[in-house]
């Protein structure tokens, strides 16, 4: 009998110890913090976590290597998807610049200013410490001069391209970080597909040559947010895939089978001196 109870004990505590070693051995690979795990699987995050599987919240912020004491500055932060998570990870330690369009009411851009808005009004106990500036290069700042440890985008470059203020950006998101400051990048890549059409995606070359171009340094790259079932040559151009499913229902199953668009993420970095 003893000797049954202790096959039981040791089996238990086998399965226990292979359940916290797969635990560490993921948090090895992805490199976040329980902190910004705990964040992502909120309930307050319960519709937008639909696309964590395309968009890979954790893996992408640890890998630009994101801490809660920093102050960091997201560039056109649209509904505030990626807010839901830096606000409040950032609240209590760091700072939080979400930099909105410089859309007029009725603009293009301005609905998107309107469901951030409504974000942060919805929610004070979350995002009551959220800064709101302007994203309007040359006019307004994003932030402080020298102030930002990081500044993000997510999927911005391809419509900055077609208002002919990408490099401008650039500049502004240089001159808020501090030196040594990182600079952290997602788009929809068109390699190897032609780029300079106006269908969204964007080529890794062109993306690096700008940016380095208001003098960043590229540090690293990451696959965390390819996706090789993407074909790049839809009608509508990315925005045929979901979320947005530009085609209506037509071939719907077929492009939510495919998913969100094929990424490149890069870490760029301010020189130190």
């Amino acid at each position: 009998m003893q000797r049954k109870i202790v096959q039981r004990v040791t089996a238990v505590t086998v399965a226990a110890c292979a359940l916290w070693l797969a635990a560490g051995t993921a948090g090895a690979a992805d490199g976040a913090d329980a902190k910004l795990k705990g964040i992502i699987a909120g309930e307050h995050r319960v519709e937008a976590s639909a696309r964590d599987k395309y968009r890979h919240p954790a893996e992408s912020l640890a890998f630009f290597g994101l801490k809660d004491d920093m102050t960091v500055v997201e560039l056109w932060p649209f509904g505030g998807w990626y807010t839901q998570i830096l606000a409040p990870y950032l609240r209590d330690n760091g700072k939080y610049y979400a930099a909105a369009t410089d859309s007029p009411p009725g603009g293009g851009m301005s609905r998107y200013d309107a469901e951030l808005k409504k974000l942060l009004e919805g929610n004070p106990k979350l995002y009551d410490k959220v800064i709101v500036t302007t994203l309007s290069p040359g006019k307004k700042e994003i932030a402080p001069a020298g102030s930002a440890d990081m500044v993000l985008t997510f999927r911005n470059i391809h419509n900055w391209q077609r208002q002919g203020i990408d490099k401008a950006v650039f500049e502004e998101a240089f001159k808020a970080l501090k030196p040594g400051g990182i600079l952290g990048v997602v788009e929809h890549r068109s390699d190897p597909h032609p780029t300079g059409t106006p269908n969204g995606y964007v080529s890794e070359k062109d993306a690096i040559a700008l940016v380095e171009s208001a003098g960043f340094k590229l540090v690293a790259k990451s696959e965390i947010n390819a996706n090789p079932k993407d074909t790049k040559d839809y009608p509508k151009g990315v925005w045929t895939l979901p979320p947005n499913y530009a085609e209506g229902e037509t071939n719907k199953a077929k492009y939510a089978a495919i998913g969100e668009s094929d990424r490149f993420t890069m870490k760029f970095q301010k020189p130190a001196k």
